[in-house]
Parts: C-alpha cells; structure tokens; sequence
C-alpha cells in the first residue's frame, strides 16, 4: 500500500528537502548528494517513493518535479514558511496576542524567517536590547550602522531619551509612534528631556489615537524587534528578534498601518 501523501512530504526529512531543491529546476543526483550531505544509497529508496507517488521523475541522472509535483510544492513552501517562524518557538508565540496584526501581513508572518525568541538576562532588563542598540554605538569598532530607525511603542526605556540623543548626533532619523498615554507621560514628567528631541529636523513623532494591543515594534536597515503580550495581556521581558530582508519588508509595512491613522506632533 502506498503511503498517504501528506506522509510522503512530511515524514521524511529527506524527501522534503528534496522536493524543495527541486522548486525551480531539475538536479543531477551528484548534485542532490551534494546538497543533502548524504549517500546514493541512502538517497534513492526516498526518490523512489517521490517516483511512485508520481512527484518527481527520472530520466538519466537526474530528477524533475512532475506537475502534480510542481503544484504540490508551490503550495507547501508558504505553508513550511509559516511553520519555520512558529517553529522558532511554538510555546512563545503560542501564548501571544498577535490580533494587532492586520490579516494581510498575519497571512505573511513567514518572511519573519530566521526570526529568534531571546529572553533576556536579568541584567538586561531595562536596558535596550544590544542586538539592537549596538547599531548605534558610534564608538563601538565595526559596529553596524544605521540611518533610519521606525518604532511603534506603548512603552520608553528610562534612558530612550539619552539613546534618541545618541542616535540624532548619529545623523540617524526617527520615525516614532506612540500612544497618547505616552505622549501624556512626556508632557508631565520628561518634558525638559525631550522638547529639544522633538525640536530636531530628524526627529518625527506620531500619536496613535486608538490602543496599541503590544509593548513595542521596532526597525532598522539591520534588524526588526517585536516586544509582545502574552494572550492574558502581561509583558515577559521576552521579544523577537529577526535579521531577514524579507522581515524588515514586513516590519516597514506594518509601521505603515498605523501611520495612516496616527497625527504628527510638532511639539513637547
């Protein structure tokens, strides 16, 4: 009896990665080999039940996907996307509220790829992330440098405006948007610290007139970084942190969704 399909794709590791080296053209089996680190013999007991389930065929050398083959694997690369971030760790972001992400880029939180979970050390914890804050330390040697910086945030560190400061002497530009509540808070408390700030040409600040349902959203030209509630609505210390073209794409589009509905603020 023939195995389900569903098996023949995802319960062999091997299998996978074949008919993902074979999305966009055909391969040599040296080349496969070569590819998956792995032996002939080992190898072709896999292809043949690609064969058999009519996925891939053979012909020389070398192997093609069929097109039965060619439709099943454009449809389970975005599906094996998805799973890859979720994967990253399933017990973080299956305790989140995500709602605050509208549906057009949820359907797309697989170009979050090679995105990492990291909690903190103890030390850290009021401190900006240095994965993040290191791309503006000037007198760091070969630190990465930025020239823009997009945050989305209910929430300042005790020492953001010294790190905003640090940043504009960078020739870095801010685009920031925050909650009334903060923009209160500043009013109130840190109004000496930030009139200067909000006065550079650099500086852009933004109001979302409605609830942020997350801690904070923010990214550069190197790297996106998601702080998140859990599903109760409590805040771990814990984020995400993500490298990829593809995420920082993402990220941009989702400062751009609550810009449309947030208004500049000229002034403290």
């Amino acid at each position: 009896m023939k195995k389900a399909l569903l098996d023949v794709l995802f319960a062999s590791d091997k299998r996978k990665k074949v008919l993902l080296l074979l999305q966009e053209e055909s391969k040599e089996t040296e080349t496969l080999l070569k590819s998956l680190e792995t032996t002939r013999q080992a190898l072709l007991p896999q292809m043949k039940i690609l064969e058999e389930n009519h996925l891939v065929f053979h012909y020389e050398d070398a192997y093609e996907l069929t097109p039965v083959g060619k439709l099943i694997v454009d449809e389970m690369v975005p599906l094996l996307g998805t799973t890859d971030v979720f994967d990253s760790d399933i017990d973080y972001w299956g305790t989140r509220k995500l709602d605050f992400i509208p549906p057009h880029l949820f359907k797309r939180i697989k170009e979050l790829k090679e995105c990492q979970v990291i909690n903190p050390a103890i030390q850290d914890l009021y401190a900006l992330p240095q994965e993040f804050y290191g791309t503006y330390d000037l007198s760091a040697e070969n630190s990465r440098r930025a020239e823009t910086f997009y945050g989305v945030t209910a929430f300042f560190y005790p020492n953001a405006a010294k790190v905003f400061t640090e940043m504009l002497h960078g020739q870095v530009e801010i685009n920031l948007i925050v909650t009334q509540d903060m923009v209160d808070k500043i009013q109130s408390n840190d109004r000496a610290d930030y009139a200067e700030i909000v006065k550079n040409e650099l500086f852009h600040l933004f109001v979302y007139p409605k609830k942020i349902d997350f801690i904070s959203i923010g990214f550069n030209e190197h790297c996106l970084l998601m702080r998140l509630l859990d599903s109760k609505g409590n805040y771990d210390y814990m984020y995400v942190l993500s490298s990829s073209q593809s995420a920082l794409v993402w990220g941009k589009e989702l400062f751009e969704y609550y810009l449309k509905d947030s208004v500049p603020v000229p002034k403290i």
